[in-house]
């Protein structure tokens, strides 16, 4: 990628958007351990749960000490990638035989969140708990009063407050390089299932529990959630209302959650964001997008993108900045100490986080209870996000606008 001097690139893109690359200036450094490294448990080895194991693993600081499963294949399999570490069929038994804990990171189905992260609250652990927190807006109010009552750490798994990128965004985004906001728009399109084959049918229906409207908040609250937090963490309020709908459009197993979704959330202020997911395709994957008078920004997980109107204001800080063809747009990339990373001929590996969004939120969690840090999502922030994904998947699963009562949301 050539250098291109900003006056030069700005002579040139003229009705076209100018592309930049958000990276932070440095990443945050790993939680230091103080002495011995911390000892965590696990509840919940399915699918997400060895996602975690294998963060926690990159984190000097912590020492998996104990995983816990109801399903024992799972728990073997758990086994097996953290040696050394005690297993457990129940998080009762966990947390009384395994005395040297300091924290729990829960990562059961949804739906068995609160039982769990009660009982960790008053064993006295500190909690990390997966989002959504519930599947009812009752159990997740408990969850934050318990979290609340309780004198530990608590942090709700909404990785995208977390996410150094994110960050780094959000202080774009709260600048004037963005301005008048006009729309959002959100999607996460990933090609599967949803479904995992069981050796009997209580096994099966225990492991498809994302299938079983009994208990499922679908796409919209077990995905969408996360996505919506980002606009609730940007904006600093909640939409009051949303409409949604959605269908079995591919995979016609027999199953009545919906594999194909679309939310509209409208707020006070008279901005929507569109929210569309689907297990159907996956073309583009996860984003969610803010469009601005003076500009769009993209954020895609592991990394994100400025768009600058033609007309905006230049600010300084475009000069770091070089050529890339964006589709059909010619703009410029925007990389975080791009002069040393160009001399040590590593231009092109400053754009993306060197670890997936989870390990960064897991940190946090961390680094909260070893180095008494504000904790960056806590148990209100978590209930709130809650509240509006299962309002959310009550809108599509009805097909209704609903209201979001702000009663529910204190």
């Amino acid at each position: 990628m050539s250098h291109v001097g900003r006056r030069s690139f700005l002579g040139q893109a003229a009705g076209a958007l100018a592309a930049l690359s958000l990276l932070p200036e440095a990443l945050p450094a790993a939680p230091a351990a103080r002495g011995a490294p911390l000892g965590l448990g696990l509840v919940g080895v399915g699918r997400q749960g060895r996602a975690i194991l294998g963060e926690l693993q990159k984190l000097e600081a912590v020492r998996v000490a104990a995983i816990c499963d109801v399903d024992p294949a799972r728990l073997e399999a758990g086994a097996r990638r953290v040696q050394g570490a005690a297993s457990f069929a129940d998080h009762r038994a966990m947390l009384d035989q395994a005395r040297d804990l300091a924290g729990v990171v829960i990562a059961t189905p949804t739906h068995l969140h609160r039982e769990v992260a009660e009982a960790c609250l008053t064993a006295g652990k500190h909690v990390y708990c997966e989002a959504p927190l519930a599947h009812t807006p009752e159990d997740s109010r408990a969850i934050a009063d318990a979290a609340r009552a309780s004198k530990t750490v608590f942090q709700a798994g909404l990785e995208a407050r977390s996410n150094p990128i994110y960050q780094l965004a959000r202080t774009f985004f709260r600048s004037d390089s963005v301005r008048d906001l006009v729309s959002l728009r959100g999607q996460h399109h990933q090609k599967t299932t949803w479904r995992t084959a069981g050796s009997d049918a209580a096994r099966e229906a225990a492991l498809n529990w994302r299938l079983d409207p009994r208990v499922s908040l679908g796409l919209a609250g077990e995905l969408g959630t996360h996505q919506f937090d980002v606009a609730h963490w940007y904006l600093g309020h909640y939409p009051t209302q949303v409409r949604g709908g959605g269908s079995v459009r591919v995979h016609k197993d027999g199953r009545e959650v919906a594999d194909t979704i679309s939310c509209d959330l409208g707020f006070a202020d008279g901005v929507e964001m569109g929210y569309f997911a689907t297990l159907g395709n996956s073309y583009q994957g996860r984003f969610e997008t803010f469009h601005g008078s003076n500009a769009a920004i993209r954020l895609a997980w592991t990394a994100g993108w400025m768009f600058k109107e033609a007309d905006a204001p230049t600010q300084g800080w475009e000069v770091y900045a070089n050529r890339q063809q964006f589709h059909n747009d010619e703009g410029i990339t925007l990389i975080a100490d791009a002069t040393k990373l160009a001399s040590q001929g590593k231009l092109k590996e400053g754009v993306g986080l060197p670890f997936p969004p989870l390990y960064y939120a897991l940190a946090d969690f961390v680094r909260s209870i070893a180095e008494g840090r504000p904790v960056v999502c806590g148990a209100e922030e978590g209930h709130r996000a809650t509240v509006v994904g299962i309002m959310a998947a009550r809108a599509v699963r009805t097909g209704d606008t609903v209201r979001i009562d702000p009663e529910l949301l204190k």
